[in-house]
């Protein structure tokens, strides 16, 4: 009969991107239960599109970058009202995909969470999505958590299946 091993924490470091987007919310609740589940540090990242940044007129961009900052900041705040963890939050300017992949690195993050439907319209199908990417490109494992439709209840997150 083989020794018996210990068990071993699966995720001591979770990242979760966030735009700030309703999809996110549902990614945010199954990142923070998985971090509670393992005990696991939450990290939370807002990136700042540099390409949004740089698309708008030369006389616009400050104003641009400090909606954009601001805005990351209150998405940043909505992950840390979802948990009584202590959230590590950092705001990033680039392109998001590489963002959140090097965040990924930086922390030695064991997984990144996000959600799948950020972006809408033409702009996701011309440019393809920020989660395809990272999931392409992420060192670690990513859990992309699917928006559900409109109406449609999620009872793995209601509190009387837990």
């Amino acid at each position: 009969m083989p020794p018996r091993r210990e068990p071993v924490d699966m995720f001591d470091t979770i990242v979760i991107a966030t735009d700030g987007s309703a999809s996110v919310r549902r990614a945010v609740s199954v990142a923070v239960d998985l971090a509670e589940r393992f005990d696991a540090s939450v990290h939370a990242l807002y990136v700042i599109d540099a390409g949004d940044v740089e698309t708008a007129p030369d006389r616009l961009r400050d104003e641009m970058r400090d909606a954009l900052t601001e805005r990351g900041e209150e998405a940043l705040a909505e992950v840390e009202a979802a948990t009584d963890r202590e959230v590590t939050v950092a705001v990033r300017e680039g392109r998001p995909a590489a963002e959140i992949s090097n965040y990924a690195r930086e922390v030695d993050a064991d997984a990144v969470a996000m959600g799948t439907r950020g972006r809408h319209g033409e702009n996701r199908f011309l440019i393809g999505s920020v989660a395809e990417r990272v999931v392409r490109t992420c060192p670690v494992p990513v859990l992309t958590v699917r928006q559900l439709e409109a109406g449609t209840t999620d009872s793995l997150l209601s509190d009387e299946a837990a």
